[in-house]
């Protein structure tokens, strides 16, 4: 860190409006950045001040004179504790695996997210310390239908019963839920779904855009209609025409764009800056937040009608610590899917490190969960995930004093609980309804199957569900 409290960050990379791009997002959280053109000169800077002070460094994968692999083994080797994060083009899980091999602590891929290089460089600094904590934030996976995603959890399969409902009709939907619980997961899921699979689902980050260009992002623009629009631009909503748009963290949407958003929902027309005609358009919006939008109502940051036009249907994700019954089938899920990423191999989980899995509360929910299953599948040597495998969420489960006590305890880890928050038994008739939401939500709806298992007749098991108001497509 330099003296005046920045930090310090050293960039590889030969293209100067990346390098600007990059300094100017990192200059947000008080980030100050040297440049390196190629290996040599950042070797160089090393051995100046300003190298002695450096808190991150960053490589583009396109290092023209080095081999990206070798010049992070020369860079450990002048600073083992160094974090280094990569940015490539390349989206695909080879160059992850091959950067996290050779010692890099993140990967990033280009165009750039704001957002995702801040989070990078805040976790590189924010006394996470090394390893699987770190996020990884290239997309790995291809989407999820309904029918695998992954949980158990009665408020889960509940969400996702509503979400799976939403997806026949037209209707906007709003999906709550703390960062990283899977809302984009969701809203693919409900696109796959619905009757507008064969069209795109066109994904907006409204977080990510600066607040002067939202409107243009969203709804176009004409060339020459303000300084910098050197072309004409269609804007998200008309590439979406026919699909669906997926407004992420819609609650950061500046109040002008979100007048304007209100407009379009009601008319189903979108009039780009500068342009003299509208243009119809029909598209389904699921827009997704990980605040509570009553409270940015309250706030004033956000348009109480516009809430309500969005919010048709709402499905609202429990975060993971409240389904901890559900994190050992979740990571035998994600374990065969990292697997069949190429460069990686099939590995098994032992319970010892499931137990250890389960003990922790997953601030970063299932999004950190994947990174840390990512990150230890890169590293591990032997055919099967053991606790030592996750050395730093050890200490951090240690160190949260959260234990497996019996009001934590759900059986056969199946996310039903057993106990009240105060230590007390629940109620027979609580517990068996949870059961046969899980069953229901287990074997997906097949009531057949849910009454053989439990071990009752079909006429029983629709009595139950009359009698303890279940209903079977919300299980």
């Amino acid at each position: 860190m330099t003296r005046n409290g920045q930090r310090l960050l050293m960039l590889i990379d030969d293209e100067p409006a990346q390098r600007r791009l990059v300094a100017a997002i990192a200059a947000r959280r008080q980030w100050r950045t040297v440049h390196a053109n190629d290996s040599e000169a950042a070797l160089a800077i090393l051995d100046t001040n300003d190298g002695a002070c450096l808190d991150a460094i960053v490589i583009d994968s396109r290092a023209p004179d080095y081999d990206v692999a070798e010049l992070i083994g020369v860079l450990r080797g002048h600073r083992p504790n160094m974090p280094i994060l990569i940015l490539t083009a390349n989206s695909s899980v080879e160059a992850a695996v091959s950067a996290v091999r050779a010692g890099a602590t993140d990967f990033l891929v280009k165009p750039l997210s704001p957002e995702r290089l801040l989070a990078a460089l805040d976790a590189a600094v924010g006394g996470e310390g090394k390893g699987e904590l770190r996020p990884l934030t290239e997309r790995m996976s291809q989407p999820l239908g309904f029918d695998e995603v992954v949980g158990s959890a009665p408020q889960f399969r509940s969400a996702l019963a509503i979400a799976a409902k939403a997806a026949r009709a037209r209707v906007p939907v709003l999906i709550e839920g703390e960062s990283g619980t899977g809302k984009e997961v969701i809203a693919e899921a409900i696109h796959a779904a619905s009757p507008r699979h064969a069209k795109p689902m066109v994904r907006v980050n409204c977080g990510a855009i600066p607040a002067n260009l939202v409107e243009s992002e969203l709804f176009g623009h004409e060339k020459g209609a303000f300084t910098g629009a050197f072309e004409r631009k269609i804007g998200r909503f008309r590439e979406a025409d026919g699909g669906t748009l997926f407004l992420d963290r819609v609650g950061e949407m500046p109040l002008d764009a979100q007048v304007r958003l209100l407009r379009v929902l009601q008319s189903g027309e979108v009039h780009p800056l500068g342009a003299r005609h509208f243009h119809a358009v029909d598209v389904r919006v699921i827009a997704a937040t990980n605040k509570r939008l009553l409270d940015e109502i309250e706030a004033g940051r956000f348009r109480e009608d516009l809430y309500y036009r969005l919010n048709v249907v709402q499905v609202t994700l429990p975060p993971l610590r409240e389904r901890s019954g559900d994190i050992a089938p979740l990571a035998r899920h994600l374990l065969a899917r990292i697997a069949r990423q190429p460069g990686l191999r099939p590995l098994g989980i032992t319970d010892d490190a499931l137990s250890l899995l389960a003990s922790y509360e997953w601030p970063g929910n299932v999004r950190q969960l994947h990174n840390a299953l990512f990150r230890a599948s890169v590293l591990a040597e032997g055919d099967a995930l053991t606790r030592a495998d996750f050395p730093k969420i050890a200490e951090l489960a240690k160190g949260s004093g959260r234990a497996m006590g019996p009001m934590a305890r759900d059986i056969g880890h199946a996310g039903v609980t057993l106990f009240h928050p105060d230590g007390n038994l629940r109620a027979l008739e609580e517990i068996e309804a949870d059961v046969i939401r899980l069953a229901i939500g287990h074997y997906r709806g097949r009531m057949t199957e849910v009454a053989r298992r439990l071990g009752i007749g079909r006429s029983t098991l629709y009595r139950k569900l009359s009698e303890l108001g279940i209903d079977q497509h919300a299980a």
